[in-house]
């Protein structure tokens, strides 16, 4: 078969040109903010709100099927990604840093979007929890090319910030549009739905989706601010600490995806959950800069194993669901996040380790869920109870 046909190397093509403009962006936000345009906590917070903006409509994604195939509005979105990092540079204040956070945000969601409606779409249910962890081995090798890029140019050349903002969304422009001119139409085997569906039978997918959302806040948003802000990392030392993440990351997801395979989703989410209790707790009484450094290690490979809410949910949908459920999902994942960054924000001010604990309640939360999760999930037995019979939805 023609290498250039294969489905999923148009998917890990896509896969790794995500990061290169989002680890890029990532790495030099916190710096940034506080460096070019004397960001606080409280506009950090706002920021991240308006970033998760485009994440509460990513509904209107189903909506634009309508118009584009998912494959082109997935291109289109990679585009908008590259584009909104690639111009970061060039608008150092605080509205200048807000439009086009907006703007890389709402590429970057759009993409996610419909990347996971295609891998369920593409991917076989066997198959799909090792190609998923695949994915996120590619997207964290990106990342550490994005982060040694950083790195490199930053301490070593000399570099200013705009340079690599600007390379960072160039290269991601560049292999989308190689993407666009190489690869033929793509589309699942059964033709998705082009409108919003609220499915009750998906309701615990939901629940934890939202969950993580709100977990995921405090991570991207406070944990790495910490480092910067208490512990007074610099660019260049926060993006060594995302290349260790990154090579972790590339040796431990696809080896996480099988165990996702072999342990079922209901175990995996319940280790998640409890690691991510033991790390939040941690986070609000570190005093040692190094120990914080590898409760950051630890947390991002906590991430990982939420590929076991994607297979849940292709294990329990309908086919035609798929990209519908897509879009309403990240719509509900960013409920919490529009609302918290901002919030936590002023907490911040008041009490940091708040932040944190408040991070290790809600994984308490989650937590329970999971274990409503079944053993082998299935159209018809989505939920179970604690007394471990199929509940009814």
């Amino acid at each position: 078969m023609n290498l250039i046909r294969r489905p999923e190397l148009f998917l890990f093509l896509l896969a790794g040109a995500m990061p290169l403009s989002m680890g890029v962006w990532m790495a030099l936000l916190n710096n940034f903010a506080i460096e070019k345009a004397a960001f606080t906590g409280v506009e950090i917070g706002i920021l991240q709100s308006l970033r998760e903006i485009p994440g509460f409509i990513s509904f209107g994604a189903v909506l634009l099927l309508v118009l584009m195939r998912e494959q082109t509005l997935a291109l289109v979105s990679m585009l908008l990604l590259g584009l909104g990092t690639a111009a970061t540079g060039f608008f150092p204040s605080e509205v200048g840093l807000y439009c086009t956070t907006v703007l890389m945000s709402l590429g970057f969601h759009y993409y996610e979007t419909m990347n996971q409606s295609l891998s369920l779409q593409l991917f076989s249910k066997e198959e799909a929890p090792h190609r998923l962890g695949q994915m996120v081995a590619i997207g964290s090798f990106a990342s550490l090319v994005a982060f040694a890029l950083v790195w490199l140019a930053l301490d070593i050349s000399g570099l200013s910030m705009q340079t690599v903002y600007l390379l960072g969304g160039g290269v991601t422009i560049a292999i989308t549009l190689f993407c666009w001119l190489a690869f033929p139409r793509m589309e699942g085997k059964v033709e998705q739905h082009k409108k919003l569906l609220l499915r009750k039978r998906y309701w615990l997918y939901y629940a934890l989706v939202f969950m993580g959302g709100a977990r995921r806040q405090i991570f991207m948003v406070f944990a790495s601010f910490l480092m910067v802000e208490k512990f007074g990392f610099s660019a260049g030392e926060i993006s060594i600490m995302f290349l260790i993440n990154g090579a972790l990351n590339m040796i431990c997801a696809p080896r996480i995806g099988k165990l996702i395979g072999f342990w079922g989703e209901r175990k995996t989410l319940t280790i998640e959950y409890i690691g991510l209790i033991i790390v939040f707790t941690a986070y609000a009484i570190v005093s040692d800069p190094w120990i914080a450094v590898g409760l950051y290690i630890a947390d991002h490979l906590l991430f990982s194993m939420a590929i076991a809410q994607k297979t849940y949910l292709q294990k329990i949908a309908d086919p035609k669901d798929l990209a519908s459920t897509a879009g309403v999902s990240f719509t509900i994942n960013h409920i919490a996040a529009v609302v918290l960054p901002a919030a936590y924000g002023v907490l911040w001010i008041i009490s940091p380790a708040a932040v944190f604990l408040t991070g290790a309640a809600l994984g308490g939360v989650s937590l329970i869920l999971a274990r409503m999760v079944p053993e082998k999930p299935e159209p018809g037995e989505e939920v179970v109870s604690f007394t471990g019979k199929i509940a009814p939805v």
